[in-house]
């Protein structure tokens, strides 16, 4: 059962290993997307058709005939990595072997639907996958497994995705075959050290200049590609040199910021201490953070130098 793209790594793990045998792949409805809104296929059943695999796509996993269906098929075991929904206890206690969750973080840490930005964004330097044995409660379920991975600098929420998803793949076949024949116990997970990981929300991108500067490159890695970390900048500077009216107008433009780096500066909050080819330096409440990439509202992401070429930005002027 899965739908996002982080699931794909377990599904196609388990197609392509021997051992396994897939009686049917649970994902969610089809969903109107793009600008035509025409209904689009998740992750999942895109895989999952590739590979010859019945789908099943229930409105809720609440459903009767649904979990009929899946009482038909007497699984063994029923294994999730990011369905998007909360299974009722039927399906929980449906298969002998019960319910695995493949979960991105090192449980009872960022239990939730956002543990690899909230991992990056509070500045944590590891994480890692759990197996875990689903119980009713929100990821409070026993730990079958983990296994362990450092957060390196370079790492933003894609790339720490893509390195969780086939970490979790290939610790699922592993465990799987020793959990079910009882050679490992699942333990609970303690009481103590237990964080929350909610759902991303927009306004968490909105870049808040008090704040040190290490704390801002970490949530500006935490929310890319989404939401993004961006600010926003009053007046005519941020035009385009060639669409600059005679008057200021006081419409703030948003400015989406795609990389930056910690230098050792200071000023006000928010304020342009530089703009030159080797990026834009904006202090922050501790040191400053250089934008190295950058993007205007609907403009293209490009270099400090290439905003720079096309556009002026005043020293001593603030990002709010």
């Amino acid at each position: 059962m899965g739908t996002a793209e982080l699931s794909c790594a377990s599904l196609e793990k388990l197609a392509c290993s021997q051992g396994f045998q897939i009686t049917a792949v649970v994902t969610q409805p089809d969903r109107p997307k793009g600008r035509e809104l025409k209904p689009q296929s998740s992750s999942v059943k895109t895989l999952a058709l590739r590979l010859g695999l019945p789908v099943l796509q229930p409105l809720r996993a609440r459903d009767e005939k649904f979990i009929a269906e899946l009482r038909a098929l007497q699984p063994d075991l029923i294994v999730v990595a990011a369905y998007g929904q909360i299974l009722p206890q039927s399906i929980l206690d449906l298969p002998r072997h019960g319910c695995l969750n493949v979960h991105t973080s090192l449980l009872q840490k960022y239990r939730g639907a956002a543990p690899i930005q909230w991992a990056i964004a509070n500045g944590d330097t590891e994480t890692g996958v759990t197996i875990m044995k689903m119980d009713a409660g929100l990821d409070t379920g026993e730990i079958v497994m983990q296994q362990r991975t450092a957060i390196q600098p370079a790492d933003d929420s894609t790339a720490l995705h893509d390195r969780l998803a086939r970490l979790g793949a290939e610790l699922l076949v592993q465990t799987i075959p020793d959990y079910v024949t009882g050679k490992i116990q699942p333990r609970a997970q303690p009481a103590e050290g237990v964080s929350r990981a909610p759902k991303i929300k927009k306004e968490d991108g909105h870049i808040d200049w008090n704040l040190p500067a290490k704390t801002i490159w970490n949530r500006l890695r935490a929310f890319t590609p989404w939401p993004g970390a961006f600010t926003f900048f009053s007046g005519t500077d941020i035009l385009p040199v060639r669409n600059k009216p005679e008057t200021s107008p006081a419409t703030p433009h948003l400015l989406k910021i795609w990389k930056a780096e910690i230098v050792e500066r200071s000023g006000k909050p928010g304020e342009i201490l530089s703009a030159g080819k080797d990026g834009i330096v904006i202090a922050c409440g501790k040191d400053a953070l250089r934008i190295l990439e950058l993007q205007r509202e609907g403009g293209r992401r490009m270099s400090a130098a290439e905003f720079l070429a096309g556009h002026t930005l005043q020293v001593g002027r603030k990002f709010k």
